[in-house]
Protein backbone atom coordinates (compact mmCIF):
# COMPACT_ATOMS: atom_id res chain seq x y z
CA UNK A 1 0.00 0.00 0.00
CA UNK A 2 0.74 3.17 -0.51
CA UNK A 3 0.08 3.67 3.18
CA UNK A 4 0.07 7.44 3.00
CA UNK A 5 -3.41 7.20 1.51
CA UNK A 6 -4.83 5.91 4.76
CA UNK A 7 -4.90 8.21 7.77
CA UNK A 8 -1.92 7.61 10.08
CA UNK A 9 -2.26 8.23 13.78
CA UNK A 10 0.18 10.73 15.25
CA UNK A 11 2.46 9.43 17.98
CA UNK A 12 2.92 11.68 20.99
CA UNK A 13 6.28 13.00 22.07
CA UNK A 14 8.23 11.90 19.02
CA UNK A 15 11.69 13.39 19.17
CA UNK A 16 14.09 12.76 16.32
CA UNK A 17 17.25 13.35 18.29
CA UNK A 18 16.16 11.03 21.07
CA UNK A 19 15.30 8.13 18.82
CA UNK A 20 18.01 8.23 16.18
CA UNK A 21 20.50 5.43 16.64
CA UNK A 22 22.80 4.47 13.83
CA UNK A 23 26.47 5.27 14.16
CA UNK A 24 25.89 8.13 16.61
CA UNK A 25 24.43 5.85 19.28
CA UNK A 26 26.91 3.00 19.07
CA UNK A 27 28.78 4.17 22.12
CA UNK A 28 25.73 3.80 24.38
CA UNK A 29 25.94 -0.01 24.46
CA UNK A 30 27.93 -1.59 27.24
CA UNK A 31 30.78 -3.78 26.08
CA UNK A 32 29.38 -6.82 27.90
CA UNK A 33 25.71 -6.00 27.35
CA UNK A 34 23.25 -6.31 24.49
CA UNK A 35 23.48 -4.17 21.37
CA UNK A 36 20.61 -1.70 21.21
CA UNK A 37 19.20 -0.96 17.78
CA UNK A 38 16.48 1.49 16.84
CA UNK A 39 13.60 0.60 14.52
CA UNK A 40 11.38 3.19 12.91
CA UNK A 41 8.04 1.53 12.24
CA UNK A 42 5.77 3.49 9.90
CA UNK A 43 2.64 1.39 10.36
CA UNK A 44 -0.67 2.74 11.63
CA UNK A 45 -0.12 3.46 15.31
CA UNK A 46 -3.59 2.34 16.36
CA UNK A 47 -4.48 -0.63 14.15
CA UNK A 48 -1.11 -2.16 13.27
CA UNK A 49 1.67 -1.04 15.60
CA UNK A 50 0.64 -3.22 18.59
CA UNK A 51 1.30 -6.34 16.51
CA UNK A 52 4.79 -5.15 15.63
CA UNK A 53 5.50 -4.21 19.25
CA UNK A 54 4.53 -7.70 20.34
CA UNK A 55 6.91 -9.19 17.79
CA UNK A 56 9.72 -6.97 19.04
CA UNK A 57 9.24 -8.48 22.50
CA UNK A 58 9.31 -11.99 21.02
CA UNK A 59 12.54 -11.18 19.21
CA UNK A 60 14.19 -9.77 22.33
CA UNK A 61 13.14 -12.82 24.36
CA UNK A 62 14.77 -15.11 21.81
CA UNK A 63 17.84 -12.90 21.27
CA UNK A 64 19.19 -11.71 24.60
CA UNK A 65 22.14 -10.03 22.88
CA UNK A 66 19.92 -7.48 21.11
CA UNK A 67 17.56 -4.80 22.40
CA UNK A 68 15.20 -2.94 20.09
CA UNK A 69 14.13 0.64 20.65
CA UNK A 70 10.76 0.77 18.92
CA UNK A 71 9.60 4.09 17.48
CA UNK A 72 6.37 4.51 15.57
CA UNK A 73 6.87 7.33 13.08
CA UNK A 74 3.83 8.76 11.25
CA UNK A 75 4.01 7.53 7.68
CA UNK A 76 3.50 10.95 6.13
CA UNK A 77 6.54 12.27 8.01
CA UNK A 78 8.88 9.30 7.87
CA UNK A 79 10.39 9.73 4.42
CA UNK A 80 11.58 13.27 5.08
CA UNK A 81 12.67 12.48 8.64
CA UNK A 82 14.77 9.53 7.51
CA UNK A 83 16.23 11.52 4.63
CA UNK A 84 17.31 14.24 7.07
CA UNK A 85 18.57 11.84 9.73
CA UNK A 86 20.51 9.65 7.29
CA UNK A 87 22.16 12.67 5.74
CA UNK A 88 23.38 13.65 9.20
CA UNK A 89 24.53 10.10 10.06
CA UNK A 90 21.94 9.73 12.78
CA UNK A 91 19.29 7.50 11.25
CA UNK A 92 17.66 4.45 12.86
CA UNK A 93 19.32 1.10 12.30
CA UNK A 94 16.17 -0.34 10.68
CA UNK A 95 13.48 1.45 8.69
CA UNK A 96 10.11 0.21 7.55
CA UNK A 97 10.37 1.75 4.11
CA UNK A 98 7.55 2.15 1.63
CA UNK A 99 8.53 0.28 -1.55
CA UNK A 100 8.87 3.52 -3.48
CA UNK A 101 11.33 4.95 -0.98
CA UNK A 102 13.72 2.01 -1.10
CA UNK A 103 15.44 2.73 -4.44
CA UNK A 104 15.52 6.45 -3.68
CA UNK A 105 17.33 5.94 -0.38
CA UNK A 106 19.58 3.30 -1.97
CA UNK A 107 20.61 5.77 -4.65
CA UNK A 108 21.71 8.19 -1.93
CA UNK A 109 23.81 5.48 -0.26
CA UNK A 110 21.69 5.43 2.90
CA UNK A 111 20.86 1.70 2.83
CA UNK A 112 22.96 -1.40 3.26
CA UNK A 113 22.94 -3.96 0.40
CA UNK A 114 21.39 -7.11 1.85
CA UNK A 115 22.38 -9.80 -0.64
CA UNK A 116 24.24 -12.61 1.11
CA UNK A 117 23.44 -11.29 4.60
CA UNK A 118 21.40 -12.86 7.40
CA UNK A 119 18.46 -10.65 6.42
CA UNK A 120 18.02 -12.40 3.08
CA UNK A 121 18.72 -16.04 3.85
CA UNK A 122 15.21 -16.91 2.60
CA UNK A 123 15.36 -14.73 -0.52
CA UNK A 124 14.00 -17.48 -2.80
CA UNK A 125 10.82 -17.78 -0.71
CA UNK A 126 9.69 -14.20 -1.34
CA UNK A 127 7.55 -13.26 -4.31
CA UNK A 128 10.06 -12.39 -7.07
CA UNK A 129 8.29 -9.19 -8.10
CA UNK A 130 8.61 -7.88 -4.54
CA UNK A 131 12.32 -8.59 -4.40
CA UNK A 132 12.55 -6.83 -7.78
CA UNK A 133 10.95 -3.74 -6.24
CA UNK A 134 13.51 -3.77 -3.44
CA UNK A 135 16.39 -3.90 -5.93
CA UNK A 136 18.40 -0.97 -7.22
CA UNK A 137 21.26 -1.36 -9.68
CA UNK A 138 21.31 -5.14 -9.18
CA UNK A 139 21.55 -5.00 -5.38
CA UNK A 140 18.76 -5.73 -2.89
CA UNK A 141 18.19 -3.00 -0.31
CA UNK A 142 15.06 -4.19 1.45
CA UNK A 143 13.28 -7.34 2.62
CA UNK A 144 9.52 -7.24 1.88
CA UNK A 145 7.46 -7.47 5.07
CA UNK A 146 3.96 -6.64 3.76
CA UNK A 147 2.60 -6.17 0.28
CA UNK A 148 -0.58 -4.84 -1.23
CA UNK A 149 -2.31 -3.88 -4.42
CA UNK A 150 -5.61 -2.34 -5.37
CA UNK A 151 -8.73 -4.36 -6.12
CA UNK A 152 -12.35 -3.73 -6.99
CA UNK A 153 -14.11 -4.42 -3.71
CA UNK A 154 -17.86 -4.82 -3.83
CA UNK A 155 -20.94 -5.52 -1.76
CA UNK A 156 -22.11 -8.99 -2.80
CA UNK A 157 -25.61 -8.47 -1.39
CA UNK A 158 -26.20 -5.30 -3.40
CA UNK A 159 -24.83 -6.93 -6.54
CA UNK A 160 -27.13 -9.92 -6.02
CA UNK A 161 -30.13 -7.66 -5.39
CA UNK A 162 -29.41 -6.01 -8.74
CA UNK A 163 -29.24 -9.41 -10.43
CA UNK A 164 -25.47 -9.31 -10.96
CA UNK A 165 -23.67 -12.60 -10.42
CA UNK A 166 -20.09 -11.36 -10.30
CA UNK A 167 -17.70 -8.46 -10.57
CA UNK A 168 -17.39 -6.54 -13.87
CA UNK A 169 -14.38 -7.47 -15.98
CA UNK A 170 -13.91 -4.14 -17.79
CA UNK A 171 -14.45 -0.47 -16.96
CA UNK A 172 -17.22 -0.43 -19.56
CA UNK A 173 -18.89 -3.35 -17.76
CA UNK A 174 -18.57 -1.47 -14.47
CA UNK A 175 -20.37 1.53 -15.93
CA UNK A 176 -23.23 -0.70 -17.04
CA UNK A 177 -23.31 -2.51 -13.69
CA UNK A 178 -23.45 0.79 -11.79
CA UNK A 179 -26.54 1.87 -13.72
CA UNK A 180 -28.21 -1.47 -13.06
CA UNK A 181 -27.44 -1.33 -9.33
CA UNK A 182 -28.85 2.18 -9.10
CA UNK A 183 -32.04 1.16 -10.90
CA UNK A 184 -32.56 -1.98 -8.81
CA UNK A 185 -31.41 -0.85 -5.37
CA UNK A 186 -31.38 2.95 -5.36
CA UNK A 187 -27.72 2.86 -4.29
CA UNK A 188 -24.83 4.21 -6.37
CA UNK A 189 -22.93 1.39 -8.02
CA UNK A 190 -19.43 2.91 -7.98
CA UNK A 191 -17.49 5.78 -6.45
CA UNK A 192 -14.02 6.47 -7.83
CA UNK A 193 -11.06 8.35 -6.41
CA UNK A 194 -9.31 11.36 -7.92
CA UNK A 195 -5.94 10.35 -6.42
CA UNK A 196 -3.23 9.45 -8.90
CA UNK A 197 -2.38 6.17 -7.19
CA UNK A 198 -5.92 4.93 -7.74
CA UNK A 199 -5.98 6.17 -11.32
CA UNK A 200 -2.83 4.18 -12.09
CA UNK A 201 -4.89 1.09 -12.95
CA UNK A 202 -6.48 2.95 -15.84
CA UNK A 203 -3.02 3.53 -17.32
CA UNK A 204 -2.16 -0.15 -17.02
CA UNK A 205 -5.47 -0.94 -18.71
CA UNK A 206 -4.22 0.89 -21.80
CA UNK A 207 -0.75 -0.63 -21.63
CA UNK A 208 0.99 2.54 -20.50
CA UNK A 209 2.35 4.37 -17.44
CA UNK A 210 3.26 7.89 -16.36
CA UNK A 211 6.77 7.29 -17.70
CA UNK A 212 8.59 4.68 -19.73
CA UNK A 213 11.57 4.16 -17.41
CA UNK A 214 13.48 1.95 -19.87
CA UNK A 215 13.16 4.45 -22.72
CA UNK A 216 13.55 7.43 -20.34
CA UNK A 217 10.45 9.03 -21.76
CA UNK A 218 7.52 10.85 -20.11
CA UNK A 219 4.29 9.23 -21.29
CA UNK A 220 1.67 10.82 -19.04
CA UNK A 221 0.38 12.99 -21.91
CA UNK A 222 0.59 10.28 -24.60
CA UNK A 223 -2.42 9.09 -26.59
CA UNK A 224 -2.82 5.87 -24.54
CA UNK A 225 -2.59 7.85 -21.30
CA UNK A 226 -5.21 10.32 -22.48
CA UNK A 227 -7.48 7.41 -23.32
CA UNK A 228 -6.89 5.91 -19.88
CA UNK A 229 -7.64 9.13 -18.04
CA UNK A 230 -10.62 9.72 -20.28
CA UNK A 231 -12.07 6.41 -19.08
CA UNK A 232 -11.27 7.37 -15.48
CA UNK A 233 -13.02 10.73 -15.91
CA UNK A 234 -16.06 9.10 -17.47
CA UNK A 235 -16.70 7.10 -14.30
CA UNK A 236 -17.65 10.23 -12.36
CA UNK A 237 -20.67 11.01 -14.53
CA UNK A 238 -23.59 8.75 -15.31
CA UNK A 239 -26.38 6.76 -13.69
CA UNK A 240 -25.15 5.01 -10.58
CA UNK A 241 -21.75 6.73 -10.72
CA UNK A 242 -20.98 9.01 -7.81
CA UNK A 243 -19.63 12.43 -8.73
CA UNK A 244 -16.00 13.22 -7.98
CA UNK A 245 -15.13 14.30 -4.46
CA UNK A 246 -12.20 16.71 -4.55
CA UNK A 247 -12.29 17.67 -0.88
CA UNK A 248 -9.50 16.92 1.57
CA UNK A 249 -11.70 14.29 3.20
CA UNK A 250 -12.57 12.45 0.00
CA UNK A 251 -10.82 9.24 1.04
CA UNK A 252 -12.84 9.02 4.26
CA UNK A 253 -16.09 9.86 2.47
CA UNK A 254 -15.64 7.08 -0.09
CA UNK A 255 -14.60 4.55 2.53
CA UNK A 256 -17.52 5.38 4.82
CA UNK A 257 -20.05 5.14 2.00
CA UNK A 258 -18.79 1.68 1.08
CA UNK A 259 -18.71 0.16 4.56
CA UNK A 260 -22.21 1.47 5.34
CA UNK A 261 -23.72 0.11 2.13
CA UNK A 262 -24.32 3.48 0.49
CA UNK A 263 -22.23 2.58 -2.54
CA UNK A 264 -21.84 -0.90 -4.00
CA UNK A 265 -18.23 -0.86 -5.22
CA UNK A 266 -14.99 1.08 -4.91
CA UNK A 267 -11.34 0.49 -5.69
CA UNK A 268 -9.38 -0.02 -2.49
CA UNK A 269 -6.38 -1.77 -0.93
CA UNK A 270 -6.09 -4.48 1.74
CA UNK A 271 -4.97 -2.01 4.38
CA UNK A 272 -8.69 -1.28 4.83
CA UNK A 273 -9.81 -4.90 5.37
CA UNK A 274 -10.07 -4.44 9.13
CA UNK A 275 -12.16 -1.32 8.64
CA UNK A 276 -14.37 -3.03 6.06
CA UNK A 277 -15.36 -5.57 8.69
CA UNK A 278 -16.19 -2.82 11.19
CA UNK A 279 -18.81 -1.42 8.81
CA UNK A 280 -22.49 -2.35 8.97
CA UNK A 281 -22.42 -3.69 5.41
CA UNK A 282 -19.77 -6.29 6.23
CA UNK A 283 -20.65 -7.63 9.64
CA UNK A 284 -20.91 -10.82 7.64
CA UNK A 285 -17.37 -10.94 6.26
CA UNK A 286 -18.53 -13.18 3.43
CA UNK A 287 -20.42 -10.22 1.96
CA UNK A 288 -17.11 -8.65 0.91
CA UNK A 289 -16.27 -9.31 -2.72
CA UNK A 290 -12.72 -8.78 -3.97
CA UNK A 291 -11.87 -8.83 -7.67
CA UNK A 292 -9.08 -7.71 -9.98
CA UNK A 293 -9.56 -4.11 -11.05
CA UNK A 294 -11.43 -3.94 -14.38
CA UNK A 295 -9.48 -4.03 -17.62
CA UNK A 296 -9.13 -1.21 -20.11
CA UNK A 297 -9.69 -1.32 -23.86
CA UNK A 298 -6.40 -3.18 -24.33
CA UNK A 299 -7.82 -6.08 -22.36
CA UNK A 300 -5.16 -5.62 -19.72
CA UNK A 301 -5.98 -5.34 -16.04
CA UNK A 302 -3.62 -4.49 -13.24
CA UNK A 303 -2.92 -2.28 -10.28
CA UNK A 304 0.24 -0.90 -8.70
CA UNK A 305 2.12 -3.06 -6.21
CA UNK A 306 2.57 -1.38 -2.87
CA UNK A 307 3.81 -2.44 0.51
CA UNK A 308 6.82 -2.03 2.74
CA UNK A 309 10.33 -3.34 3.08
CA UNK A 310 12.60 -3.50 6.09
CA UNK A 311 15.88 -1.79 5.27
CA UNK A 312 19.12 -1.43 7.23
CA UNK A 313 20.95 1.87 7.62
CA UNK A 314 24.36 1.87 5.93
CA UNK A 315 25.70 4.38 8.45
CA UNK A 316 25.40 2.09 11.48
CA UNK A 317 28.55 0.42 12.79
CA UNK A 318 29.26 -3.29 12.25
CA UNK A 319 27.78 -4.43 15.57
CA UNK A 320 24.53 -2.57 15.00
CA UNK A 321 24.27 -3.78 11.42
CA UNK A 322 24.75 -7.38 12.51
CA UNK A 323 21.99 -7.03 15.10
CA UNK A 324 19.76 -5.22 12.61
CA UNK A 325 20.17 -7.97 10.02
CA UNK A 326 19.17 -10.59 12.58
CA UNK A 327 16.12 -8.52 13.51
CA UNK A 328 15.04 -8.07 9.87
CA UNK A 329 15.31 -11.82 9.31
CA UNK A 330 13.06 -12.48 12.30
CA UNK A 331 10.45 -9.87 11.38
CA UNK A 332 10.15 -11.05 7.78
CA UNK A 333 10.06 -14.78 8.56
CA UNK A 334 7.04 -16.85 7.57
CA UNK A 335 6.00 -17.18 11.22
CA UNK A 336 6.15 -13.43 11.87
CA UNK A 337 4.39 -12.56 8.63
CA UNK A 338 1.59 -15.00 9.43
CA UNK A 339 1.12 -13.37 12.81
CA UNK A 340 1.11 -9.90 11.24
CA UNK A 341 -1.44 -10.94 8.63
CA UNK A 342 -3.84 -12.47 11.14
CA UNK A 343 -3.65 -9.52 13.52
CA UNK A 344 -3.50 -6.65 11.01
CA UNK A 345 -5.25 -8.11 7.94
CA UNK A 346 -2.26 -7.33 5.74
CA UNK A 347 -0.78 -9.48 2.99
CA UNK A 348 2.38 -11.54 3.52
CA UNK A 349 5.19 -11.32 0.99
CA UNK A 350 6.12 -14.99 0.91
CA UNK A 351 3.95 -17.95 -0.09
CA UNK A 352 4.82 -20.08 2.96
CA UNK A 353 3.14 -17.46 5.18
CA UNK A 354 -0.27 -17.97 3.56
CA UNK A 355 -1.59 -20.53 6.01
CA UNK A 356 -5.03 -22.15 5.91
CA UNK A 357 -6.18 -19.74 8.61
CA UNK A 358 -5.18 -16.74 6.52
CA UNK A 359 -6.86 -18.13 3.43
CA UNK A 360 -10.08 -18.59 5.42
CA UNK A 361 -10.42 -14.81 5.69
CA UNK A 362 -12.45 -13.57 2.68
CA UNK A 363 -10.56 -10.31 2.49
CA UNK A 364 -7.07 -11.75 2.72
CA UNK A 365 -7.90 -14.62 0.38
CA UNK A 366 -9.50 -12.22 -2.07
CA UNK A 367 -6.52 -9.91 -2.19
CA UNK A 368 -4.13 -12.82 -2.50
CA UNK A 369 -6.06 -13.88 -5.60
CA UNK A 370 -5.55 -10.50 -7.30
CA UNK A 371 -1.83 -10.21 -6.50
CA UNK A 372 -0.77 -11.93 -9.78
CA UNK A 373 -2.21 -8.95 -11.70
CA UNK A 374 -0.25 -6.42 -9.63
CA UNK A 375 2.33 -4.41 -11.54
CA UNK A 376 5.77 -3.91 -9.94
CA UNK A 377 7.10 -0.38 -10.02
CA UNK A 378 10.17 0.34 -12.14
CA UNK A 379 13.47 0.74 -10.29
CA UNK A 380 13.31 4.49 -10.70
CA UNK A 381 14.14 6.41 -7.51
CA UNK A 382 11.89 9.31 -8.51
CA UNK A 383 8.91 7.12 -9.47
CA UNK A 384 6.80 7.59 -6.34
CA UNK A 385 7.20 11.36 -6.52
CA UNK A 386 5.58 11.39 -9.97
CA UNK A 387 2.13 10.92 -8.45
CA UNK A 388 2.24 14.26 -6.59
CA UNK A 389 1.76 16.50 -9.67
CA UNK A 390 -0.99 14.19 -10.87
CA UNK A 391 -2.80 14.36 -7.53
CA UNK A 392 -3.10 18.10 -8.07
CA UNK A 393 -4.05 17.98 -11.74
CA UNK A 394 -6.50 15.07 -11.55
CA UNK A 395 -8.48 16.81 -8.83
CA UNK A 396 -8.68 19.91 -11.03
CA UNK A 397 -9.79 17.83 -14.00
CA UNK A 398 -12.37 15.80 -12.07
CA UNK A 399 -13.71 18.98 -10.47
CA UNK A 400 -14.27 20.56 -13.89
CA UNK A 401 -11.73 23.33 -13.28
CA UNK A 402 -9.51 22.41 -16.22
CA UNK A 403 -9.66 20.20 -19.28
CA UNK A 404 -8.08 16.78 -19.52
CA UNK A 405 -5.59 18.03 -22.10
CA UNK A 406 -4.55 21.02 -20.00
CA UNK A 407 -4.27 19.01 -16.81
CA UNK A 408 -2.14 16.28 -18.35
CA UNK A 409 0.00 18.91 -20.06
CA UNK A 410 0.59 20.56 -16.70
CA UNK A 411 1.44 17.19 -15.16
CA UNK A 412 3.92 16.48 -17.95
CA UNK A 413 5.67 19.79 -17.31
CA UNK A 414 5.89 19.13 -13.58
CA UNK A 415 7.12 15.55 -14.06
CA UNK A 416 9.80 16.77 -16.47
CA UNK A 417 11.32 18.74 -13.59
CA UNK A 418 11.46 15.59 -11.45
CA UNK A 419 13.13 13.49 -14.17
CA UNK A 420 15.04 16.11 -16.19
CA UNK A 421 16.92 13.51 -18.23
CA UNK A 422 13.66 12.06 -19.62
CA UNK A 423 12.32 13.17 -22.99
CA UNK A 424 8.71 14.13 -23.64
Amino acid sequence: MRRGIAATALVASFALAATACGGDDSGSDKADGPVTITWWDTSNATNEAPTYQALVKEFEAANKDVKVTYVNVPFDQAQNKFDTAAGASGAPDVLRSEVGWTPAFAKKGFLLPLDGTDALTDKAKFQPSLIEQATYESKTYGVPIVTDTLALVYNKALFAKAGLTGAPKTWADLKTAAATIKAKTGVDGYWGSTQAYYAQSFLYGEGTDTVDAAAKKITVDSAPAKKAYGTWLGLFDGKGLHKADTTADAYAHIQDAFVTGKVAAIVQGPWEITNFYKGTAFKDKANLGVATVPAGSSGKAGAPTGGHNLSVYAGSDAAHQKAALKFVNFMTSAKSQTQIALKNSTLPTRDDAYTAEIKADPGLAGYQSVLPAAQPRPALPEYSSLWAPLDTELAQIAGGKESLDKGLGNAETAIAKLVPDFSK
